[in-house]
């Protein structure tokens, strides 16, 4: 006696299943090589230290035409100031509406630290490091270059991928530092100079409301971003199929799908560090 299933005389049930399961599968799939390149960080440091040094000094200054500029540095540095100078323009002009223009600095201490901040660099990341590693790991396997890898005998999750990781977690801790000095020195200057504000008023409320635990939970908030970025990307530069464009796909797959859950992450350590208390008491 033979039991015949379900999908076998109803052809179209097949196609509402997989339509089900093929997106938990690729969450399966995806958590697989997360866990399998965070297993292999410590094959990466103590194996692929040459490989992880040239991973650092590219991401950081980049590479060619970058370095004139500074890389991933100038671009940091340039969108925390962008986002600085908002604080100011905002900041200011709402303010003013009710009287106590002079609360700017508080804006600048509190917003640009636990959330502006924090969020800017995440999106630098994403489009400039985050990019350029599906991109190269992409070109590396529609040219079958990590089957080769893999071939000699390297182990090319840990050489490719977590190599990327530990080293956007080591160039992210100065990036932010910059990153996040920009974006007080935009605030403070746009506040002071183009709008007239005294200086003295400024920095009182802005050192009154600058708590040091915020920064080091922000700081913590962009690690955290920086390994969920790198591992996103490099996840699509590994499963990157369909030759140049499918290079480009996949590159745009990750930049949407870091983005989203970089977002997730800020919103989730935001309530579990401030969701309770606000640790914020208004004084000054």
């Amino acid at each position: 006696m033979t039991v015949s299933r379900p999908h076998s005389q109803f052809p179209w049930l097949k196609g509402k299943f997989r339509a089900v399961a093929d997106p938990w599968n690729q969450v399966g799939v995806q958590t697989k090589f997360y866990g399998r390149t965070l297993r292999s960080i410590a094959i990466a440091v103590t194996r692929y230290r040459i490989e992880l040094i040239r991973q650092i000094a590219q991401m950081g200054l980049g590479a060619g035409a970058l370095i004139v500029i500074g890389g991933t540095v100038a671009i940091v540095g340039f969108l925390t100031v962008t986002t600085g100078a908002l604080v100011a323009v905002q900041g200011y002009t709402d303010f003013s509406e009710i009287g106590v223009e002079a609360l700017t600095g508080f804006a600048s201490a509190f917003f640009n630290v636990r959330l502006i901040a924090p969020a800017t660099t995440a999106v630098a990341l994403a489009a400039t490091i985050g990019a350029g590693a599906t991109a190269q790991l992409g070109a590396m396997r529609i040219n079958e270059e990590i089957d080769a890898l893999e071939v000699m005998g390297i182990r090319s999750v840990a050489y490719l991928a977590s190599t990327r990781v530990v080293a956007g977690l080591l160039v992210v801790i100065p990036l932010y530092c910059v990153g996040v000095l920009a974006s007080f020195w935009a605030a403070r200057f746009g506040t002071t100079v183009i709008y007239g504000q005294s200086t003295g008023v400024y920095d009182h409320y802005f050192r009154t409301f600058l708590n040091p635990t915020d920064l080091v939970w922000s700081f913590a908030q962009c690690i955290v971003l920086a390994v969920v970025i790198m591992l996103v990307h490099t996840y699509y530069g590994f499963s990157a199929r369909g030759g140049p464009a499918g290079v480009g796909e996949a590159v745009g797959r990750a930049v949407r799908t870091s983005l989203i859950l970089s977002a997730f992450v800020l919103v989730m350590i935001s309530l579990a560090v401030y969701g309770q208390s606000g640790n914020f008491n208004l004084a000054g």
